[in-house]
């Protein structure tokens, strides 16, 4: 239930079954006191004013969630990348070229380096960063204020992100040969990878639960 419509027409429904009590009807939850009846008398109360119960059959075959959450991955695509390219620009401008290697990334290796294993880190947290960013600007733009902006910005699906943000650097690394820096001829490769690692995750998301990255 997400009005006040609907908690009236749902309460004039279960108020007309006979042995209902105490009905206490808000928006999200219900608490009923009868006496003797069923189950199914509720449940047919319940449907009949046009209400579902139980949760509704997951499909991968919704046209319309495919298109909504494609915008929205779109749209953390756009804001990750700023960040992401932008660092990995900057690597390679400045000739920070460390190349991954698992002696690097074990503990107790003699090349076991933080610093290094941070430089490989900063282009996820500063994609994070300018997606964040972005989603507020937008946000403080459509006249919504800042502090609610930014918590709704907050409230955006980091594993999303994550997922988008991993894949586009694996993909940089693959042409890269496993060193930092951006190889232009990676960009296009990464955008796509980018877009189709957390599509499937996003349609999920929005068909399951309502949510979106975005």
């Amino acid at each position: 239930m997400s009005c006040q419509g609907c908690v009236s027409n749902l309460t004039n429904a279960l108020e007309r079954v006979e042995g209902i009590g105490k009905i206490e009807v808000e928006v999200g939850s219900a608490i009923i006191e009868h006496e003797g009846v069923s189950t199914d008398a509720l449940e047919a109360a319940i449907t009949g004013a046009g209400f579902s119960i139980g949760e509704p059959k997951f499909d991968w075959r919704d046209r319309g969630v495919w298109k909504q959450s494609a915008n929205n991955t779109k749209w953390c695509l756009i804001g990750c990348s700023i960040g992401e390219f932008g660092t990995l620009a900057a690597y390679q401008y400045y000739g920070i070229h460390h190349h991954l290697s698992w002696d690097l990334i074990t503990p107790g290796s003699s090349s076991f380096d933080l610093y290094i294993i941070f430089l490989f880190l900063l282009p996820l947290i500063n994609g994070l960063a300018t997606s964040v960013m972005l989603e507020t600007a937008i946000l403080v733009r459509g006249q919504m204020d800042f502090r609610n902006a930014l918590s709704t910005a907050f409230g955006m699906s980091f594993i999303s992100m994550l997922m988008m943000e991993i894949a586009m650097e694996a993909t940089d690394l693959i042409y890269t040969g496993g060193q930092l820096g951006l190889d232009p001829m990676a960009v296009i490769p990464m955008l796509i990878v980018g877009f189709l690692t957390p599509w499937p995750y996003n349609y999920w998301r929005l068909k399951k639960y309502g949510f979106s990255c975005h």
